[in-house]
């Protein structure tokens, strides 16, 4: 080989040489640029490419009354979704789901026109239905589980709780009020796509939204009572041809809400087949003109600033007194009152004329601190403060009108609170329908404490305002005496008021609302009730209309404290325990916890004073009594005699129940018995 040729062959090695290093260089660099400097970007990118990512909710926290048992929950079910770029044939696919989810085809083909890859078909379908779809097996339609809320008990404080919409937010009541808490973090639903984007796993996101935070929420509400004021609310507005009606019942010692009612109710289950107007929770967010029920704040607010005593006598003009351009009249004409008669007799004339010596900017003082005017801060949203207006902007006529209630706009929770400041020996307690959160461990979130507001008046005003109302009730020629209950002693005061006819621009001396409102036992105040009727057609007075509903809501909820003593035994009680004895948020909330932990929430706390026994023996052969027949009082007697757990529905006697007479009830004692009074 020559010299030259020599030269040649190395230049061309020297030059493949240089090339490949330069190659190799430009690989390694082009491999650094990739993997180091973009390698987030593109990792992130291919994530995007390859997996499609869905945010979902987990199951809501349960809404739980005082007793555990299950007023709003959550169950998981199928909703069925698509990728509409993935899909070729719209139309068969389209044609398909119609047949098995029964919806209009030419609304799932619009769906699935569209040029995004997702898309719902139908949320929360049934498991028939998910069958259906999974059948089909279609390729690009999915199946994902998502929580449905669910209330058990129907139409069941359904303002109250309020209801969630489909992506499970809280949209009404304590659903709203308390979402952020119900609601808890989201999770997700990843994907995998092959390079076609056809699906090739479906999991749920290790990092995110793993772990369920919602939490379960303990409310002051007993089911039971709940239960039974919506029952007699219902037959009140039937029998009187009413509008609709109000209902509350409050421990006055706590402030805790044992059951809030409004008439008529809907089906939080089924929110969408109700107007929005029903949805509304009257009880907080409607105003109206108290009428006589407001006469025992002015009784307060007199005898605290010692301008009359109880047995003042005032001249009541024979039922009609000229005040400025109008005359005031009573139902029946009085020519002279004392101070205590004057709200037995519930007179108008009476009451105006105590105002007079009170003054009014006085009244106006104590109807502030009683809480009127203000909200109540209770924990539901849409509360109205009502409208009391300034002493100064008061006229005669004005003055005279808002010592009967007329001429001022009040709630109901702000009366059943005022009311109950006077059954709390004079100190205001803020109201509330929430005792608790806890976890899903069962471990406590937040208590929520009896908190007291202000003190009003002294306990000597409150105890002698009680005194007076309980003539109202006890005394013969009260206008109460149709609320009262045999061996206890109630304290309450009748209203009658006239609504406001804005297209007349007058009070309308057709449309009334009939109130009664009460506590007891007098002399131990621990239940306080309120119940007013809109527009009834007849009767037409809160003394034969609403004072009813109030002895029948009372009286069976003292059955359901305590039992029923035997008359003829001269017992007379003087303390009442509502449902389970009040103890303190920790022991409640334990007590709660206990039953969602897996005991039977409506069990009865075990009794611990007895020594052991042989509850086998005792419970063998057993079989259920018969209780078809009887009144109440002597069903309720029986089951305490022989120990069972029983639910009363309705009024009267016993028509049916269930179990059944003479079914073998093993260890399960407990009866649901059905009551009618005939009518």
């Amino acid at each position: 080989m020559t010299r030259k040729s020599r030269k040649w062959l190395r230049f061309r090695a020297i030059t493949l040489l240089v090339f490949f290093l330069v190659l190799f260089i430009a690989l390694i660099s082009r491999a650094f640029q990739l993997q180091i400097l973009s390698g987030d970007t593109l990792k992130a990118q291919a994530e995007r490419q390859h997996t499609k990512t869905l945010q979902f909710q987990h199951e809501r926290g349960l809404i739980l009354d005082r007793n555990g048992k299950k007023l709003a929950a959550s169950i998981m079910v199928d909703s069925v979704c698509a990728n509409p770029s993935k899909i070729n044939n719209h139309r068969m696919v389209s044609s398909k789901l119609s047949s098995v989810l029964g919806m209009k085809r030419k609304a799932i083909l619009k769906k699935l026109s569209s040029s995004k890859n997702f898309c719902w078909i139908a949320r929360r379908i049934s498991p028939d239905q998910a069958s259906n779809v999974s059948a089909l097996n279609i390729d690009d339609v999915y199946l994902i589980k998502e929580p449905k809320r669910f209330y058990p008990n129907r139409r069941l404080a359904g303002q109250l709780l309020g209801f969630v919409g489909l992506d499970s937010t809280g949209l009404e009541g304590l659903e709203l009020k308390y979402d952020s808490y119900l609601k808890g973090k989201p999770g997700n639903f990843l994907w995998g796509r092959d390079a076609k984007g056809k699906k090739i796993f479906l999991s749920e996101s290790s990092t995110i939204g793993k772990q369920n935070e919602s939490c379960n929420l303990i409310l002051t509400i007993d089911s039971r009572i709940q239960h039974l004021v919506e029952s007699q609310l219902n037959n009140a507005v039937r029998k009187t041809g009413a509008k609709g009606g109000i209902a509350i019942v409050m421990d006055p010692r706590t402030g805790g809400i044992l059951a809030m009612v409004n008439e008529p109710g809907f089906n939080p289950n089924t929110f969408f087949r109700h107007s929005p107007g029903a949805w509304r929770n009257r009880v907080i967010t409607d105003c109206f003109d108290p009428g006589s029920i407001f006469k025992p704040f002015l009784a307060a607010a007199a005898l605290e600033e010692s301008t009359v005593e109880e047995f003042d006598m005032f001249y009541c003009e024979n039922g009609a007194y000229r005040v400025g351009n109008k005359t005031i009249r009573d139902v029946k004409k009085h020519e002279e009152l004392s101070f205590r008669e004057i709200l037995k007799y519930s007179s108008n004339i009476g009451a105006v004329k105590v105002l007079e010596i009170l003054g009014k900017e006085n009244f106006h003082q104590y109807i502030m601190n009683f809480g009127f005017g203000s909200k109540t801060e209770i924990d539901l949203p849409g509360e109205s403060p009502g409208i009391i207006r300034k002493p100064e902007n008061w006229t005669k006529v004005d003055t005279a009108t808002i010592a009967f209630g007329q001429g001022v706009s009040v709630t109901a929770i702000q009366l059943i609170t005022a009311l109950s400041a006077i059954a709390n020996d004079g100190v205001l307690m803020k109201p509330h329908v929430v005792r608790g959160l806890i976890d899903q461990k069962g471990r406590i979130v937040k208590e929520f404490a009896p908190a007291v507001a202000r003190r009003v008046v002294s306990s000597a005003t409150a105890r002698r305002v009680t005194s007076i109302l309980t003539d109202v009730v006890e005394d013969e020629g009260g206008t109460g005496r149709n609320a009262r209950i045999a061996d206890v002693a109630v304290a309450g005061k009748t209203g009658t008021s006239q609504k406001f006819d804005f297209a007349e621009g007058r009070y309308s001396h057709d449309k009334v609302k009939t109130s009664f409102m009460g506590f007891f036992p007098a002399e131990n105040p621990q239940v306080a009730i309120l119940v007013v009727l809109d527009e009834p057609a007849s009767p037409r007075w809160g003394g034969v209309a609403a004072a009813p509903v109030f002895k029948n809501i009372a009286e069976q909820i003292s059955y359901l404290s305590y039992g029923v003593s035997d008359v003829s035994d001269g017992i007379r009680p003087t303390q009442l325990t509502v449902c389970t004895p009040e103890v303190n948020p920790t022991q409640m909330i334990d007590y709660v916890v206990k039953c969602v932990g897996g005991s039977d929430p409506g069990a009865p706390p075990r009794d611990t004073t007895r020594g052991p026994r042989d509850t086998a023996k005792e419970h063998r052969d057993a079989t259920m009594l018969d209780f078809r027949g009887m009144s109440m009082r002597n069903v309720l007697k029986l089951s305490q005699e022989k120990k069972f757990d029983l639910k009363i529905v309705g009024s009267g006697w016993a028509v049916s129940q269930n179990p059944s007479p003479g079914v073998p009830i093993k260890n399960h004692r407990s009866c649901t018995v059905f009551f009618s009074n005939g009518s």
